[in-house]
């Protein structure tokens, strides 16, 4: 290569330096680089999650002091007897189930009962249950303490979990002192006297289960088996078993009907399919259908409330069982529409 190329070459190198140098400057002169007072756009960001990571916790219960000092432990009590029974029992030296032992929990430590297995995110919990750590571990067992086996999804109404905490209270023979500012007179009502409005188990039998059926709304069913019974059972198809099988195709199904699951001696008895009349008897008083099974809830004593749950559980299929029209078919083997 010549001299006269080699010049060429540093040339164009120099021209196209000068070149991108001058376009620089240009632009710098041409175009205003002005941050804006205002954005243009205001997107709202979502504030950071706490640390540890999780979701933002939520807001939590209002204080239920107030209400606590004058609820009736009996309607508390009334309240445990059908949703809590089915985990829990409250009396002195009760056997744990689903869940502890309830008795003297107000003022103990989280891990209360001796012996049983706490999942770790309540055991972990420093301090003893105060009147404000029972009002929002009811709200929602879940948010008190992520990882809980709880999976009950909590008392959302005020006045309903002060009277479950009042009941809470008299479990012992030296109850905690009531909240602050409060006359403790104001909750002195038996904790045995009977819950207004609880419903009561017929006298001399059931009622017939035909026109009950009738009137049955099964979203009233399926609402009361997410509220209770989603503590040992799924409903789905194919559903895993918890404490209890499985209850997809229940109706008109064997009495064992999950395949796999440890059923009790006595239900495994149980010749024939479900028939209404039998998950009518079962679902008012399980150790009386069939004793000796490890079904720990008491029943369902309101009629209409069972009628529901088994017409909800009728629908649990690909292809439901007809309604009974007479007492002779609801004894009978439930037959596909």
């Amino acid at each position: 290569m010549g001299g006269l190329e080699v010049n060429k070459g540093i040339a164009a190198v120099l021209v196209a330096g000068i070149a991108f140098f001058l376009t620089g400057f240009l632009g710098t002169l041409l175009v205003q680089n002005k941050v804006p007072e205002k954005v243009a756009i205001d997107i709202q960001m979502p504030q950071a999650a706490p640390a540890g990571g999780g979701a933002a916790a939520p807001a939590g219960p209002p204080n239920i002091d107030n209400l606590i000092a004058t609820a009736d432990p009996a309607k508390g009590e009334a309240f445990t007897k059908t949703i809590c029974v089915a985990c829990h029992s409250f009396n002195q030296g009760g056997a744990a189930g689903v869940g502890p032992n309830l008795y003297g929990v107000l003022g103990a430590k989280h891990g209360h009962m001796e012996g049983f297995n706490y999942s770790k995110a309540l055991a972990s919990i420093p301090g003893p249950w105060t009147y404000e750590a029972l009002n929002k571990w009811l709200y929602d067992p879940a948010a008190y303490a992520p990882g809980t086996r709880m999976t009950y999804a909590g008392i959302k109404n005020n006045q309903q979990r002060a009277e479950v905490i009042a009941y809470l209270r008299s479990l012992s023979p030296n109850p905690e002192p009531l909240p602050p500012h409060h006359d403790d007179t104001a909750a002195a009502t038996p904790a045995s006297a009977p819950a207004a409005g609880a419903p009561a188990a017929a006298e001399g039998g059931l009622p017939p289960i035909v026109p009950l059926l009738a009137k049955a709304d099964p979203a009233a069913g399926e609402a009361y088996t997410k509220t209770i019974c989603v503590a040992c059972h799924t409903f789905t198809e194919g559903g895993p078993a918890g404490v209890g099988p499985n209850l997809y195709n229940v109706v008109g199904g064997p009495h064992a009907h999950m395949a796999g699951f440890n059923y009790t001696a006595g239900m495994k008895a149980k010749t024939g399919p479900w028939t209404f009349d039998e998950l009518n008897e079962w679902l008012y008083k399980p150790a009386a259908y069939v004793p000796g099974t490890r079904m720990i809830f008491p029943g369902i004593p309101n009629a209409q409330t069972r009628a529901n749950v088994i017409d909800y559980l009728r629908t649990l299929s690909h292809n439901p069982v007809a309604l009974p029209t007479t007492e002779a078919e609801a004894a009978a083997p439930p037959v596909a529409k």
